[in-house]
């Protein structure tokens, strides 16, 4: 390890690993500091009885963005995984997004002239100022979809009742009036063959990496390793809490192996009736269509933050919003800090953004 690095780079996930492979092109020095015992963040996955799982949660590639399509190809290959996730409601199963194989299986309709017929009688119940989830789901696509579909996701995902929750947080829902499950509209789709560690792996080739350690713990004797630091972890961490928490919502993951070849027949399907505790499965072996004698399915099951410290949905409400801002001046005030990705941005990014988000980084240091 060197005595001094051009940058200091804290978390090894997706936007630190774009950019320490960015700076690395460009003869820059990096050290990567990582508080969990493996690289990759959320995108890390795993290979158990020759299945690659994804360990925190399903991470499946999609984007219309062609740069970033290009950018993450040049380190895998992509293969033509489609996601068509199902959903069950009390036993019964619907496709995803909301499509006309979920309107006939929940109402018989078979044309879309029907289906806006229901949905339309149904939203007419929502009258006067939105001020809550339910309302605003409801005035979208109706009762039924909201009762059966939307409801106890959204109060699991959430730990709160809709009609407690902003409406902001469903600010539209796709409705097609197609028969297609495709779930994301997006042009680029598809799962790295061999999962995504070795992706990060080849991100990352160069720089010096420490697993294990949290930054915050001795941040003054890493910042005085490097020229900057790139801090891809909470600002409020950052901060001793000094202004305040962030509120987060938490999951908790239970990877269970069968011995079949086949338990669930579909990579995810998310569990939308409240009396269920977890929100979603996912049988692994899907995404890449492997074949074995056993399966890996994981469970995902949302709880508190304060459970696990491990933050992964921010609550995006005004009063964290703001919080969020007291934070970004602080550290727009360090001349030798740097901050990107979901965490230290306070956003939920899908993985393109990501890399987006991180590519811009690198030009403006350019």
């Amino acid at each position: 390890m060197k005595k001094h690095y051009d940058y200091i780079i804290v978390g090894t996930g997706l936007f630190g690993a774009v950019f320490a492979h960015e700076m690395m092109s460009k003869n820059k020095s990096c050290l990567m500091i990582e508080k969990r015992p493996h690289i990759g963040g959320n995108v890390y996955s795993e290979t158990r009885d020759g299945i690659n799982i994804h360990l925190y949660g399903a991470h499946i590639f999609h984007t219309s963005n062609e740069m970033v399509w290009k950018y993450i190809n040049q380190f895998t290959n992509f293969n033509n995984y489609i996601n068509s996730p199902l959903a069950n409601y009390k036993g019964k199963l619907y496709n995803l997004p909301f499509n006309m194989n979920t309107f006939y299986t929940m109402w018989g309709a078979k044309t879309p002239n029907e289906v806006k017929k229901i949905i339309d009688q149904q939203k007419s119940e929502i009258t006067g100022e939105i001020t809550n989830l339910e309302q605003q789901a409801i005035s979208l696509v109706g009762r039924d979809i909201f009762e059966k579909l939307i409801k106890g996701y959204t109060e699991k995902q959430w730990g709160s009742r809709c009609c407690d929750l902003p409406p902001s947080i469903i600010k539209r829902i796709p409705v097609r009036y197609t028969f297609d499950n495709n779930y994301f509209n997006h042009r680029y789709q598809g799962i790295p063959e061999g999962g995504y560690l070795p992706i990060i792996m080849k991100l990352i080739e160069g720089a010096d990496v420490i697993l294990n350690t949290d930054f915050n713990k001795d941040r003054e004797k890493y910042f005085a390793l490097g020229d900057k630091v790139l801090y891809t972890g909470t600002l409020d961490s950052l901060y001793d809490f000094s202004e305040g928490e962030l509120e987060y919502r938490s999951e908790k993951f239970e990877h269970i192996k069968y011995d079949e070849e086949n338990h669930q027949g579909v990579a995810v399907i998310n569990y939308t009736d409240i009396e269920i505790p977890y929100t979603r499965t996912i049988e692994h072996k899907h995404f890449e269509f492997q074949e074995s004698p056993v399966t890996w399915v994981s469970y995902e099951y949302p709880c508190d933050y304060s459970e696990t410290g491990e933050p992964y949905y921010p609550l995006q409400n005004e009063i964290n919003m703001e919080l969020h801002k007291k934070y970004v001046e602080k550290a727009s005030s360090n001349n030798s800090l740097l901050i990107g990705g979901r965490l230290a941005e306070y956003c939920y990014y899908d993985m393109d953004k990501t890399i987006e988000s991180a590519l811009i980084l690198v030009e403006s240091l350019s």
